[in-house]
């Protein structure tokens, strides 16, 4: 038996076939009613402005739970004073006729006073993680991410939490942080949706212009190139750093924060390169005004 999204009582599904949540506790009632019927729950957080990447993620809950929550809520604790805070593109109406046509059935959508009616006097941190890389450029990125994805795990309770693994960085942090505190959330990692040319789907392309489009797919030929030479059978992490930061160096109005290799299970920085073992291949770039990140697996090949 399903229960119905709104879990009997609160606010009724809209011509969407939605039920739209701006009460955090509204919502968490929901997904308790939802569970107590013993169906499953899905839950996709986002911060808006969705693309396709967000949709895939959203229709595989859809295939794997009876129940699809989705989040709505462009989190200001993940920005820093210099960033793009305000400007972060949003557009809620078009957001909520996309989740639903994925196949969503609740959504949370917040202001900022429900999700932090007082200041935080707590924060998650997830150092082993979150040091290097994007934590490097972003000193207090992770906090922000990994206290409001551990609010919303709460509020969402029990369930299948879908990340894709564009942020694989942000993916480890999410992993381990739902683990060293025993939250009952399966954490699902989603393979990243990209153009026709390669670059990874995100919400910050909408502001690159014609030749920034352009150039920004130099991000996945610069992962390309850096798979490319391991897979011929360079053993050597500085190796492949340097040819992929060449690669996005080599690219008008492409200026390259960095091209990494790393162990995926702990984002330790690899210098030789293990036969047979698994690596992940992460870049970041600013193309014009955007900062873009992306990310490639690879195995070392035996012999």
């Amino acid at each position: 038996m399903t229960t119905p999204a709104n879990g009997g009582g609160g606010p009724e599904p809209d011509h969407r076939g939605l039920v739209v949540h701006d009460d955090p506790v509204a919502y968490q009632a929901a997904l308790d009613a939802v569970r107590a019927s013993g169906d499953t729950v899905g839950f996709v957080p986002t911060m808006g402005y969705l693309h396709d990447g967000h949709l895939s993620l959203v229709r595989r809950a859809a295939a794997e739970c009876a129940v699809v929550a989705v989040s709505i809520f462009v989190n200001p604790l993940q920005f820093a004073a210099n960033e793009d805070l305000a400007d972060y593109p949003r557009d809620l109406p078009r957001d909520l006729d996309l989740v639903a046509g994925a196949g969503a059935s609740v959504v949370l959508a917040p202001p900022v006073e429900a999700m932090y009616p007082v200041p935080l006097a707590t924060e998650v941190r997830v150092d082993a993680l979150a040091g290097t890389m994007e934590g490097a450029v972003r000193p207090t990125h992770f906090a922000g991410v990994a206290t409001v994805v551990t609010k919303l795990f709460a509020l969402t309770g029990r369930c299948r939490a879908y990340f894709g693994e564009k942020d694989f960085q942000q993916l480890a942090v999410v992993r381990r942080l739902a683990a060293d505190l025993s939250l009952p959330v399966e954490v699902v990692g989603c393979a990243t949706v990209r153009e026709p040319d390669g670059l990874a789907m995100s919400s910050r392309n909408v502001y690159l212009d014609g030749p920034g489009r352009t150039a920004a797919g130099v991000l996945h030929r610069a992962l390309e190139a850096g798979a490319g030479l391991v897979r011929s059978g360079e053993r050597s992490g500085d190796a492949v750093r340097e040819l992929m930061a060449a690669v996005m160096a080599a690219e008008d109005g492409v200026e390259p924060d960095y091209a990494e290799v790393v162990d995926p299970a702990n984002l330790r920085a690899l210098g030789d390169l293990i036969p047979g073992s698994e690596v992940r291949l992460l870049v970041a770039a600013r193309v014009g005004t955007p900062r873009l990140l992306d990310n490639l697996g690879v195995t070392v090949p035996v012999g």
